[in-house]
C-alpha cells in the first residue's frame, strides 16, 4: 500500500512538473471557467483577510481575493517559481498540503480543485484542523460528480487540461469527511451552468437558472464552506443593546428580568424620538441600579438599525446582544443566546419565535404569515436555514460585527430595522447562524411600532435587493 502510495504521488509530481508551463495557456482557454471561481472567492473572502490559498497553483485565485497577507501551496516547484514570478507581493511555497503546517492562523483557506487530487482526503482534512483557529472558514470548491463524463469527454477533445487522478465525491460523502475530522458545513453553493462563455445563454444559465431551486443541483462547481467545531469553554462580556422608542414602561422591567451571566454585562439603552419621556426613565432607571453597568444614549437618526449601529459602535463587551425594549422575545432567555454563541456551536445566533404556541396578542396573523414566508425565502438566500428572519434579538461577536460594518458599502445603508444588515453581512462573511427557540410573549406596555403594509412593502423591496446582491450577482 505504501508502495502504491509513493508510485501514484511520484506520477502526479512528474504531471505537474511537467505541465507546469502550459498551466496559464489552459487557464487562458478556459478563462470563463477559472474566472467564474475567482469572482466567487473574492466575493466570499472579504478584502485585507488573511489568505492561505492550498494547491495555489499558478497564483492567480490567492492575488483576485487581495488579501493583506497571503501564502500559496503548492507541491510543484515550477509552478510555484511562475507563481513566485507572477505576484511578488503574495508568498509561495514548495509542500505537499497533506503535511504542511501553515505557520499563521489564516481567516480563510481556499481549497480549489483540489480534493480531487488529493491521494487521502482525510489525512488532509486532519492536518487542515491543526493550524485552524476558531473563525477560520475554509472555501473548498470541487467538480459535481453529476459531470463526471462530461469532463472526461472534455480531456479527451483536449478543451480541458488531462488530469492524473480524480476522485469523485457526492455532498454526503463530504458531510461525512468533515465530520469525521471535526469540522461542519456552514453553507453550500453552486455555480455554472454553462461553463463556455456565450453571450445571452451566460446570462439565462448562469445567472438565472443555475440560481434557483432545483435546478442548481445540476451546476458544475459545488462551493462547501466548512468551519472547526471546537468544544470552547472560555466567558466572555456581553453588551446588551435596547433600542428604545416609546417604551417607557418596559425600562425597568429590561434591568430586572435580565439573568446574571457571562463574565460582564453592559446595558446600553438608546433612545430614538420618543412621546412618552422614554429617555427620562431610562436616565432614571441607570441611576436606580448603579451597581448596574448601563449606559443611556440618544441616537442621532432614526430608525432600529440606526439605533443599533450607533449603539454597537460604542459598545464594550466581547459579545453583543439586541434586546428589543417591547420585551416580546423575554429577557429571561438571553442565557440561552449566550450559551450558543459562547460554547463555540455558531457564530451568530438568530432568535426564533415561530415554533412554540404565542399569546393571543403576541403577533397578528398576517405578520405571522410574513414571517414564515421571510423565512423560507431567506434561508434561500443565505444558505443557511432560518425559520423567523424578524426576530429582534441577535447576538454575534463584536470582532465579527467590525468585519461586517468594515464591509457593510456592499450593500450599503439600505436597512432601517438592522436585523437584514446583520443577516446579510453575516451571510457574506460566511458565519454560522443557529436560532434559539424562544416563548413570544404579549406586549406590556405600549403598542406595536410595525406597519403591517407600509412595512411589509418595504420588506419586500429589502429582499429583491438582498437576491440581487447575493444570488443573482
Amino acid at each position: 500500500m505504501e508502495t502504491e502510495n509513493k508510485d501514484v504521488r511520484t506520477r502526479m509530481y512528474e504531471y505537474f512538473e511537467n505541465n507546469a508551463k502550459y498551466r496559464d495557456k489552459w487557464i487562458s482557454r478556459n478563462k470563463f471557467y477559472h474566472k467564474t471561481i475567482e469572482q466567487q472567492y473574492a466575493f466570499m473572502i472579504p478584502e485585507g483577510s488573511k489568505v492561505l490559498d492550498l494547491g495555489c497553483s499558478t497564483g492567480d485565485l490567492l492575488n483576485s481575493v487581495k488579501p493583506v497577507y497571503g501564502i500559496g501551496v503548492d507541491f510543484s516547484p515550477s509552478v510555484v517559481e511562475i507563481a513566485k514570478s507572477k505576484y511578488p507581493n503574495l508568498e509561495f511555497v514548495v509542500a505537499d498540503v497533506e503535511e504542511f503546517i501553515c505557520p499563521f492562523q489564516p481567516d480563510y483557506v481556499i481549497v480549489s480543485d483540489l480534493v480531487a487530487a488529493l491521494w487521502d482526503i482525510q489525512k488532509f482534512l486532519c492536518t487542515l484542523r491543526k493550524y485552524c483557529g476558531d473563525s477560520t472558514k475554509v472555501i473548498i470548491s470541487t467538480y459535481n460528480y453529476g459531470w463526471e463524463s462530461i469532463l472526461k469527454l472534455g480531456e479527451l477533445l483536449h478543451i480541458k487540461q488531462r488530469q492524473p487522478l480524480q476522485n469523485w465525491l457526492s455532498q454526503k460523502d463530504i458531510e461525512n469527511l468533515m465530520h469525521l475530522e471535526n469540522f461542519e458545513i456552514v453553507k453550500n453553493d453552486r455555480k455554472l451552468l454553462l461553463p463556455k462563455y456565450v453571450p445571452f445563454f451566460n446570462f439565462l444559465f448562469n445567472k438565472i437558472f443555475a440560481n434557483l431551486p432545483l435546478v442548481n443541483k445540476a451546476c458544475l462547481i459545488n462551493f462547501v464552506t466548512v468551519r472547526p467545531v471546537f468544544n470552547n469553554l472560555s466567558q466572555y462580556s456581553v453588551t446588551i443593546v435596547v433600542p428604545a422608542r416609546n417604551e417607557r414602561g418596559n425600562i425597568e422591567n429590561a434591568i430586572l428580568r435580565t439573568p446574571e451571566f457571562s463574565l460582564h454585562q453592559e446595558f446600553i439603552f438608546i433612545e430614538g424620538n420618543s412621546q412618552d419621556d422614554t429617555y427620562a426613565e431610562c436616565l432614571r432607571v441607570k441611576q436606580k441600579y448603579p451597581q448596574k453597568d448601563i449606559k443611556v444614549m440618544r441616537q442621532s437618526g432614526r430608525g432600529k438599525g440606526n439605533a443599533v449601529r450607533e449603539a454597537f459602535a460604542t459598545a464594550t463587551g466581547d459579545i453583543l446582544m439586541i434586546l428589543d425594549a417591547d420585551l416580546t422575545t423575554p429577557p429571561e432567555d438571553l442565557p440561552k443566546f449566550y450559551e450558543a454563541i459562547r460554547s463555540g456551536k455558531c457564530d451568530f445566533v438568530n432568535g426564533c419565535r415561530l415554533v412554540y404556541p404565542m399569546e393571543k396578542q403576541a403577533m397578528r396573523f398576517l405578520n405571522f404569515l410574513a414571517n414564515k414566508f421571510f423565512g423560507m425565502f431567506f434561508s434561500y438566500l443565505l444558505g443557511q436555514p432560518l425559520k423567523d428572519t424578524l426576530c429582534g434579538t441577535k447576538v454575534l461577536f463584536k470582532s465579527d460585527y467590525q468585519k461586517i460594518a468594515a464591509n457593510r458599502s456592499y450593500f450599503g445603508d439600505f436597512d432601517p430595522f438592522g436585523d437584514f444588515d446583520l443577516l446579510f453581512g453575516a451571510a457574506k462573511l460566511n458565519l454560522k447562524i443557529l436560532e434559539v427557540i424562544v416563548r413570544y410573549r404579549d406586549r406590556q406596555y405600549g403598542t406595536t411600532q410595525i406597519s403591517r403594509f407600509k412595512h411589509g412593502w418595504l420588506l419586500m423591496r429589502m429582499s429583491a435587493f438582498a437576491a440581487k446582491k447575493l444570488k443573482f450577482r
